[in-house]
């Protein structure tokens, strides 16, 4: 078998053995009703569990008053622990071991959302710009009473038939508030030196091991590096972790930045297995297991991670929305079957930052096995899907999947759609993996693809298929530019520059400052700057220094300016996801222009209208060699109605149907492709 290490079983301790090495760690899912368990939660977790992980924590789970909202998972009091029994029980039956993160968010809980109706708990007043106020310092009776509900939840926990408590210090939340010298600023014995600032943290470790006793696993989820400037490092993190080992721990569960930082710790920016030096220097600190989380979503990565001691346990969470079945492809060799996490952040975490229940792009399903159940037909189609994007691809697998006789037609030589444009982006690359397991699945599924042919209303007879589904995305938007007659040769698409059809100069204009208006500005933006190999290279041959590094790294040769006629920047963006790019225009130096209104591209450049705060016009000359116009798609119906004026029984899905992003079509083609 490839991943041998992977799938070799690990004794955490007496009696807590897991089957292998791969687990799904604690997420904010929003699938509980007021904390308690529901059958969306159930079945969501019993998919993975049925997919062949050894551990799947869930969590986050609130024990007090203060420091969770009301929809997170609850223990706070005993009339909750049949429910997490029922679940568990399902858990295990499904041969998975199941553990709970007992949550505390600290200054994190906006005083709204304290349950209570009190205020948030935070070891010192200090002002928090994640939830933009001020939590006043905790009292020493607080902490008591903090740490007495800690354990008093561990145990709840036991009865509920968990097999493991996972405390939580990690991610800024209130152990770590505790921990940092930024947050905690307290006087007393609980503040100031380094042995004063972990007391807090141990205390609640001490106490949870004296209420479940010696034998019961606990774990503890360690953030490794805050990335938070003047906080904790690594020197910190391996010393606390000698010390929480001490007090009771017996596996770390490691992963990396606050919710603050401006260092990203999900998204494509962070390359696989880019934060695994995090967990290796937990490893050589410790002797008892450690998991690796983090931007691991491919058995390859998790297995050479294991390979290289960087890490005992492999923590999964987002590519385990993505794919359920993803341990169960690994090790029966069917690797190329699973989806890939695209590491897009729009559902998961920007969802939860909303109080949206989690979703996931690449799987369609995720968070719905509870009312759409991936069952065989018992009527069985001839289908043609036309058009073969996302949403194309996506229904010709899930209704091939379920026995239907599919046949796509794409117009093009290729599949993917505008995947193929999004992996030229920065930091897009991941959707080269849902393209591939795409290619792949239609194949294993016997789904009868034709290229380089186009639907048209002539093309089919009633007869031929008994659904017609069309995929074929939206007609470009045609903008009325005012171009001299000299400037034609200065313009191009976004398209054309992303397909590489088109190489501009130096000095670009971008029309358009949605998602693709600001990812093509910030794409040529980073061409003209140091590339991955480069710094690479001279950094490892030691050809320029350092600091000259970090300045090359941090400028471009080509000037670009983004113009935006509304009055924001990267319309299109779920919300909490557009943060990189938006910095990484900021640090190349990328104007960004937002009421700003062209008035003429001519041969010289681009002559712009801009609107103050105020209202005042000025009008500004941008020199340029390239305009570049990123105008997007409509909805385009009228294939679907000359369809269906024939008889032939048509739907619209995607773009054609409705205009949206990636996450929105192919989940509409997942559900569709289960129900018809």
């Amino acid at each position: 078998m490839k991943y041998t290490r992977l799938f070799t079983p690990i004794e955490v301790k007496p009696g807590f053995v897991l089957k292998n090495r791969l687990m799904m760690p604690a997420m904010h899912h929003l699938y509980t009703d007021h904390g308690r368990c529901t059958r969306r939660f159930q079945e969501y977790y019993y998919a993975r569990a049925e997919g062949g992980l050894a551990l799947v924590i869930v969590g986050s789970c609130r024990f007090d008053d203060y420091g969770a909202k009301d929809n997170s998972m609850s223990l706070r009091t005993d009339d909750v622990i049949p429910g997490w029994k029922e679940f568990t029980d399902g858990m295990h039956q499904r041969d998975c071991k199941v553990a709970v993160q007992l949550y505390h968010a600290g200054r994190y809980v906006p005083k709204r959302d304290v349950p209570c109706g009190g205020d948030a708990l935070a070891p010192s007043a200090v002002y928090s710009s994640y939830t933009r106020e001020t939590a006043p310092e905790m009292t020493v009776a607080q902490m008591r009473e903090v740490t007495e509900n800690w354990a008093a939840a561990a145990v709840r926990a036991q009865k509920a038939g968990f097999d493991a408590v996972e405390i939580l210090g990690s991610a800024g939340y209130l152990l770590s508030q505790f921990l940092s010298p930024v947050t905690n600023q307290r006087t007393d014995q609980y503040g100031g030196s380094w042995e004063n600032r972990c007391r807090f943290p141990l205390e609640v470790i001490r106490a949870v091991r004296a209420a479940v006793g010696p034998e019961y696993p606990l774990i503890f989820r360690l953030g490794a590096k805050d990335f938070i400037p003047g906080s904790n490092g690594l020197a910190e993190s391996t010393a606390f972790a000698k010390l929480a080992q001490e007090a009771g721990i017996d596996l770390f569960n490691v992963t990396g930045g606050w919710h603050e930082t401006k260092v990203p710790q999900l998204p494509g920016e962070v390359p696989r297995g880019g934060l695994t030096y995090l967990s290796a220097a937990i490893m050589r600190a410790v002797t008892v297991p450690v998991i690796m989380c983090n931007r691991i979503n491919d058995p390859d990565v998790a297995e050479e991670t294991l390979a290289l001691g960087r890490a005992d346990i492999i923590g999964m969470g987002r590519p385990m929305l993505a794919d359920p079945e993803f341990a169960n492809k690994a090790k029966t060799g069917r690797e190329q079957e699973i989806r890939h996490c695209v590491a897009c952040n729009q559902g998961c975490l920007a969802n939860t930052f909303f109080d949206r229940p989690v979703k996931c792009l690449a799987n369609g399903l995720c968070g719905r096995e509870y009312e759409l159940p991936m069952k065989a037909t018992e009527a069985p189609k001839y289908i043609l899907v036309a058009g073969g994007g996302p949403a194309g691809c996506e229904f010709a697998i899930r209704a091939a999947q379920r026995g239907h006789y599919v046949t796509l037609w794409e117009k093009s030589d290729t599949l993917g759609g505008q995947l193929n444009l999004a992996v030229k982006c920065p930091a897009r690359y991941e959707f080269a993996s849902l393209i591939a397991y795409y290619r792949h699945m239609l194949k294993v599924l016997d789904v009868n693809i034709h290229y380089n042919k186009a639907l048209t209303a002539d093309a089919i007879r009633p007869e031929y298929f008994d659904q017609v589904v069309i995929a074929t995305g939206g007609a470009p938007n045609h903008t009325a530019l005012p171009i001299a007659p000299d400037a034609d040769q200065l313009i191009c698409t976004s398209t054309e520059v992303l397909e590489g059809n088109v190489f501009p100069g130096k000095d670009v204009v971008v029309i358009g400052g949605s998602y693709i208006g600001c990812s093509v500005a910030q794409h040529l933006a980073r061409r003209g700057s140091l590339s991955a190999d480069q710094l690479f290279y001279l950094a490892a041959y030691k050809g320029e220094e350092l600091s000259t590094l970090e300045t090359m790294l941090n400028r471009t040769d080509r000037t670009v300016t983004l113009i935006e006629q509304g009055a924001k920047l990267g319309v299109g963006y779920e919300p909490g996801v557009a943060w990189p790019t938006m910095l990484d225009l900021s640090r190349l130096g990328v104007a960004q222009w937002k009421n700003s209104k062209v008035k003429e591209i001519h041969k010289g450049g681009v002559t712009v209208s801009r609107t103050d705060k105020e209202g005042n016009v000025t009008v500004t000359e941008v020199p340029c060699d390239t305009v570049v116009v990123a105008s997007g798609v409509h909805p385009d119906h009228s294939l679907e109605e000359a369809l269906a004026a024939k008889g032939i029984s048509v739907v619209s899905i995607g773009n054609a149907r409705q205009l949206g992003r990636a996450i929105s079509a192919i989940s509409a083609a997942a559900e569709l492709g289960v129900t018809i």
